[in-house]
């Protein structure tokens, strides 16, 4: 192999360094002696040999698939590369690709920023990190009028928000340092393997932990803004609680849960997408709950669930399942949230039937369409919150 394809597969490595892959030196030295092998067939087998070499998790293969088609078909190596092992040169595919997972890291990596000699005083101010005036506007600011930009700036914002302590106990005991209540079984033990001379006591304490959290997101076309930041904040809190359920429902209901649990979240929302057929279609909140009450609900409410309704409760089709079903999810969990982005207006009231019907079966109706309304959100989720109004309050000021 020529040193110029040498030098490629060195800076194909450096771009997905760049992409975020964890690639070193040792294996782009494997890579060369791969290629210079020439016992590979085709572009399969440059690109499953480079996967096999520069791929370490299943989270990385969806940003090595597009740094793969962007580097090397937009120049034509391997078509180079296999015309200097074999005399018929593969055919080049000239089809478009649609963006995927990973396409926007993959092409700022291939793009790096130019490199400018500036003094080092201006540096400060070209930071990648947000100011305290960025912060607060980007809190205040609704998601539905956020440019991409900004909405990259807060899924960065959204990453960083923590859940509240809300751990509560259970009936299974835990050994512990010291305390009041004495454990009768590893005390004996402690004694019996001093000969009994002394006795060395031991406590316990009861357990405790985190009640599983779940949540309902609408996916329709009405909730389209606001759905897929929500399942970012999903993703962000999957990755710090074990036990978080997500479903998302339109005309159906679609259990998410394996989707958000990826480590990329641009993979975690693609296989999500991929798993909902109804992204953006019609609403159907009773025949959703009906299917979850039915088939999810003695899976994941045990332990004390937590709740989180995301919805505008447009329901198309009205009738008594609805009041009916939101009942029978209120008495399956400890806590039922109901987030609605039209608490955005001031001028709200809760005058569509929909709404009307199932306000009386929650415990908190509460806005979610910017990144305060979020915080509020994890402060209100903590096990010592306080309700501070009454949902049914609604209700009057409709009456």
């Amino acid at each position: 192999m020529s040193g110029k394809l040498a030098e490629n597969v060195a800076y194909f490595a450096r771009a997905l360094r760049g992409a975020g892959l964890r690639v070193g030196p040792g294996a782009v030295v494997e890579a060369v002696e791969a290629l210079a092998d020439g016992a590979l067939g085709g572009r399969d087998d440059v690109y499953w040999a480079l996967h096999a070499i520069f791929v370490k998790k299943h989270e990385d293969s969806a940003v090595y698939d597009q740094a793969f088609r962007l580097f090397w078909r937009r120049r034509g190596l391997i078509e180079k590369l296999m015309a200097q092992m074999s005399p018929v040169t593969p055919r080049v595919d000239s089809e478009p690709q649609k963006p995927e997972a990973g396409a926007l890291r993959v092409a700022e990596a291939f793009t790096p920023p130019p490199r400018e000699e500036e003094p080092p005083v201006e540096l400060t101010e070209l930071t990648a990190r947000l100011t305290v005036s960025e912060r607060e506007t980007l809190k205040s600011r609704d998601f539905a009028q956020m440019s991409a930009a900004e909405i990259a700036k807060a899924r960065q914002l959204i990453a960083e928000l923590r859940l509240p302590n809300d751990a509560v106990p259970t009936r299974r005991f835990q050994a512990a340092h010291a305390g009041a209540r004495i454990d009768p079984r590893r005390t004996f033990r402690r004694s019996l393997r001093g000969g009994g001379a002394s006795i060395d006591l031991a406590f316990r304490e009861r357990a405790e932990v985190h009640p599983p959290l779940v949540a309902l997101v609408d996916i329709s076309g009405s909730m389209a803004e606001y759905s897929r930041i929500f399942l970012h904040f999903l993703h962000a809190i999957t990755e710090q609680r074990r036990r978080v359920h997500s479903f998302v429902f339109g005309t159906r209901l679609t259990n998410v849960t394996r989707s958000l649990r990826a480590r990329d979240p641009d993979e975690a929302l693609a296989l999500a997408g991929k798993a909902a057929p109804d992204w953006e279609g019609g609403t159907r909140i009773a025949s959703a709950l009906h299917a979850f009450n039915r088939v999810w609900s003695r899976r994941v409410l045990a332990g004390g669930a937590v709740v989180l309704l995301f919805t505008d409760g447009l329901e198309r089709h009205l009738g008594p399942d609805l009041s009916f079903e939101m009942d029978r999810l209120h008495r399956s969990c400890r806590q039922l949230t109901w987030l609605n982005p039209l608490l955005r207006y001031d001028a709200f009231e809760a005058r569509a039937s929909g709404i009307r019907m199932m306000l009386p079966h929650v415990d908190q109706f509460r806005p979610i369409h910017n990144l305060a309304a979020m915080a509020d959100l994890c402060t209100a989720l903590s096990s010592d919150a306080r309700q501070i109004t009454d949902p049914r309050q609604w209700l009057k000021k409709a009456g």
